[in-house]
């Protein structure tokens, strides 16, 4: 494990990334009164470390004809770390998985998948995840309209004063 201190700068360059991804460093610097390099510096400090994992641009869904998204319930037949690892690889290749959650509870993953409608949604149950190694069943909750849809990460309790709460335990 590795710790990385932080402070109020390196949380508000992380937020207004998170806000926009593109903003420039000079952009930054003027929001948060830090100089162009100095921001810069903060950025690849907080790359290297791994707090910012990488960048990406997010598209709507449904402009791209993605319109139907579903939260999906699977339960395996039987459990064990071979078991498991398979349907994560079967998983993994599935483009319309955007998220595949290992859970407590009833299921023992819920995914989020994306298809351009119903139709496509049933044959992505029937030719794909039903044939997935172990499914033994799935119960899918279709989205009827999005409410909320954010990737930004709260970040205030890392605000609290204490020394502890300012840094990051980054695994390696």
């Amino acid at each position: 494990m590795t710790t990385i201190n932080v402070d109020r700068y390196d949380l508000e360059i992380l937020d207004e990334l998170q806000q926009d991804g593109r903003t420039t460093n000079g952009t930054l610097g003027e929001k948060i009164h830090l100089s162009t390099s100095q921001v810069s510096r903060r950025i690849q400090r907080l790359e290297e470390a791994k707090v910012i994992s990488h960048y990406a641009a997010m598209l709507d869904p449904d402009i791209v004809g993605l319109s139907v998204m579903a939260f999906t319930s699977v339960t395996l037949e039987r459990h064990g770390e071979a078991r498991s690892d398979t349907f994560e690889r079967a998983v993994s290749d599935m483009p319309e998985v955007l998220e595949c959650l290992s859970v407590t509870g009833e299921a023992d993953y819920i995914l989020r998948i994306v298809v351009p409608d119903l139709a496509s949604f049933s044959a992505f149950l029937m030719s794909s995840l039903l044939r997935a190694p172990g499914v033994v069943n799935v119960k899918s909750n279709i989205t009827l309209k999005r409410i909320k849809q954010t990737n930004v990460l709260p970040l205030g309790h890392l605000l609290q004063p204490t020394e502890a709460t300012r840094k990051l335990v980054l695994a390696r």
